[in-house]
């Protein structure tokens, strides 16, 4: 009898990717997490859009499942994959790729929610799929396609999101997985279909969809030829939850239902887990998202511009010459004077600046605030600002909740920063309880290990993390106010 049995996760992230194997005892009450390989999910520029890389991205996992064959051998029992939403790829009637995904900040659904809306009102694709409203959605890259004859989607057969393309190049199996499909802005939330009205009042091609797949789905298993190249067996290939969000939902450190939940990396996206969308008026000015998640659940939240605002300022910076670890950012942060300079992060200035630090302090002369004078300031502006952001959302999803809202659950990335953690914790006037660093993997794996019959239940593999993984609360601190700060920052919403 095998002593513990091996999940393997291929987590994508918006930077970076992992290939992260899961270690269940056989009495199935303890997870381990080990790193298998980590490596860039890098970008390319071709012609003047932005694409990424997706066979180096290809190479680096299967380089992950070759060495994770060489050390846990035949007690690997499957894969899955998750990565970030809306990205795809256009496959042909033969079954090959035609050309890179495009990268979802590339710059050809400029004005494409503009000219999406004049044939289908917001308030009618809020109907019928309860997304926010973004940008980059599937919708407008899609539409930018269709109305531009951009890309090769008028070749294509099918579409397939990024999780459900690795899949396919591993098992040979074509499909769309539910949680992954549900942030198009095409898909909806009530009927579980894609929406016929979006696919053929904008020419969305509708042949480019099928039925989606539920999370948890054992799809195939590995092709033989990816077996010869890594030296896997003959291991499933499980649909999990496959956008990064569900799976990181899935590893909550228990089950409260009176607690919010923020999963926090390059983007950071709080909201609330329940059992029906919420697609109203209130809902739409809000601006929620009533995405899919794993068991049949909505995770109904709200995308925030997160760590990608720090990520930005260190790669200008790295430009210069001056290189800063995370624990140095952090470190930067705490010792510079609070509340200072405010902004929003989700101001469209933001969203893909040449220079990161030049945006930032633009919008604080705009605004009448002075600019922030160090690289520290910088810092500081961004982590105060994301935590009142927080507030502002937190204090709105109470609205939404079945029960009044008393803490947050904080996963990912996120949960290692400790300042920005106590900083919400403070602001919010609530606990802030952290979750594993790597819920996005524990997600993922747990699915696997529902789908392998090992535990029974999403309440069983929350109960399963938990125990598994340490997890620490943050009190808020007795007899700090941050109402003026709170009042400085909400003038500047949407300025």
């Amino acid at each position: 009898m095998k002593q513990s049995s091996v999940y393997l996760a291929i987590d994508l992230g918006a930077t970076s990717g992992r290939v992260m194997a899961g270690i269940l005892k056989a009495d199935s009450r303890s997870l381990t997490l080990e790193v298998v390989n980590r490596f860039p999910t890098s970008t390319t520029r071709i012609n003047g859009s932005l694409h990424w890389d997706i066979l180096g991205i290809f190479n680096s996992i299967k380089e992950g499942l070759k060495e994770a064959s060489r050390l846990y051998g035949d007690r690997i029992e499957s894969v899955g994959v998750d990565s970030w939403g809306v990205d795809y790829a256009s496959i042909d009637s033969n079954g090959a790729m035609l050309g890179n995904p495009f990268h979802y900040r590339d710059s050809r659904t400029d004005g494409m929610q503009t000219e999406v809306q004049k044939r289908v009102s917001r308030e009618a694709i809020y109907a019928e799929t309860g997304i926010q409203f973004l940008f980059f959605n599937t919708i407008y890259q899609l539409y930018s396609e269709i109305s531009g004859n951009v890309g090769a989607i008028r070749s294509a057969r099918r579409i397939l999101f990024i999780p459900d393309l690795i899949s396919y190049w591993l098992s040979g199996s074509i499909h769309q997985e539910r949680t992954i499909a549900s942030t198009s802005q095409l898909l909806n939330p009530k009927t579980g279909a894609w929406s016929e009205v979006l696919l053929e009042s904008l020419d969305l091609l509708p042949g480019l969809f099928m039925p989606v797949v539920e999370p948890g789905t054992v799809v195939g298993g590995i092709k033989p030829e990816i077996q010869k190249e890594t030296k896997l067996g003959e291991v499933s290939l499980v649909a999990v939850a496959g956008h990064d969000t569900a799976s990181a939902f899935v590893a909550l450190p228990g089950n409260r239902s009176d607690y919010a939940i923020m999963s926090s990396g390059t983007w950071s996206l709080i909201g609330l887990e329940l059992k029906e969308p919420r697609l109203g008026k209130e809902a739409l000015g809000d601006g929620f998202s009533n995405e899919i998640g794993y068991n049949g659940t909505v995770r109904f939240l709200k995308n925030i511009c997160g760590m990608w605002l720090i990520e930005e300022c260190r790669r200008r910076w790295a430009a210069i010459g001056r290189l800063y670890e995370y624990d140095e950012i952090v470190a930067m942060a705490e010792a510079s004077p609070r509340m200072q300079s405010l902004i929003d992060p989700d101001s469209p200035e933001f969203a893909a600046p040449e220079d990161m630090p030049a945006s930032i302090a633009a919008f604080c002369q705009r605004t009448g605030q002075a600019e922030p004078e160090s690289d520290a300031a910088f810092v500081r502006c961004i982590f105060d600002s994301l935590a009142l952001k927080y507030r502002y959302v937190f204090r709105r999803l109470g609205a939404y909740s079945p029960e009044p809202l008393r803490g947050l659950y904080m996963l990912s990335g996120g949960a290692r920063n400790r300042l920005l953690n106590q900083l919400t914790a403070d602001v919010l006037g609530v606990p802030v309880v952290t979750g594993p660093a790597e819920a996005t993997a524990i997600g993922n794996i747990a699915v696997q290990i529902i789908a392998a019959g090992a535990l029974e239940s999403l309440s069983e593999a929350r109960t399963l993390v938990e125990k598994s993984f340490e997890s620490e609360v943050f009190k808020p601190s007795d007899g700090d106010r941050f109402d003026d700060a709170v009042a400085r920052f909400e003038k500047f919403l949407g300025s």
